[in-house]
Formats: C-alpha cells, sequence, structure tokens
C-alpha cells in the first residue's frame, strides 16, 4: 500500500529554518519524480518544489527560489525539504507527493511562521 508520512513542521519565528521530511513506502521510490506542495488556509494548493528520481533534476516555485532546496535520498525512500529565511507567508500545510500515483497524498505537516 502506498503511503506517504511527512514530518518535520513547527512553529518557527521569521528568518528561521526548518526541514522537512517525507518517507514513502509501497513502491519504488527511487523511480519516481516527487514534489512538495503546500495549503495555506484560504488558499489553492501551490507546487513548492519538484525533484526527478535521480535527483539530477530541481525545480522551484518563484516564491521559495534561493530559500528552500528539495532534495532526495533513494536509499532511505526519503524526500527533504531545506527551509531557510522562512517568512509568515510560507505557513501552510506541507504535503510531498509523486505524479505518478496521484491519489495518494500523505497527512501534511503543518508549518508556522510566526513571532
Amino acid at each position: 500500500q502506498v503511503q506517504l508520512v511527512e514530518s518535520g513542521g513547527g512553529l518557527v519565528q521569521p528568518g528561521g529554518s526548518l526541514r522537512l521530511s517525507c518517507a514513502a513506502s509501497g513502491f519504488t521510490f527511487s523511480q519516481y519524480a516527487m514534489r512538495w506542495y503546500r495549503r495555506a488556509p484560504g488558499k489553492e494548493r501551490e507546487l513548492v518544489a519538484g525533484i526527478g528520481s535521480t535527483g539530477r533534476t530541481t525545480n522551484y516555485a518563484d516564491s521559495v527560489k534561493g530559500r528552500f532546496t528539495i532534495s532526495r535520498d533513494n536509499a532511505k525512500n526519503t524526500v527533504y525539504l531545506e527551509m531557510i529565511s522562512l517568512k509568515p507567508e510560507d505557513t501552510a500545510v506541507y504535503y510531498c507527493f509523486t505524479p505518478s500515483l496521484p491519489t495518494y497524498w500523505g497527512q501534511g505537516t503543518q508549518v508556522t511562521v510566526s513571532s
């Protein structure tokens, strides 16, 4: 059974940093591109970052370029999102996702940026 389990969220002050993790199981992780999305209160879900199956290709939303870094460890079936210089507008629930299995979403992890 496909599972995506996000973790690492929390409350952080503006300018702070967090590292999110997403542990995947139930599919051959190393063969699938992965993405991080987020949904802020009252807003549509937003694509934050994506990474190819080998990790060599990445892409980012303009709003997070230079501040967020997506990476993966195929030996651990885990994708990460390193976030620095966090802003209040980064507050959202963050989800990982693979476009090849579009019906599966994890429970998400809450990131709150507030002083």
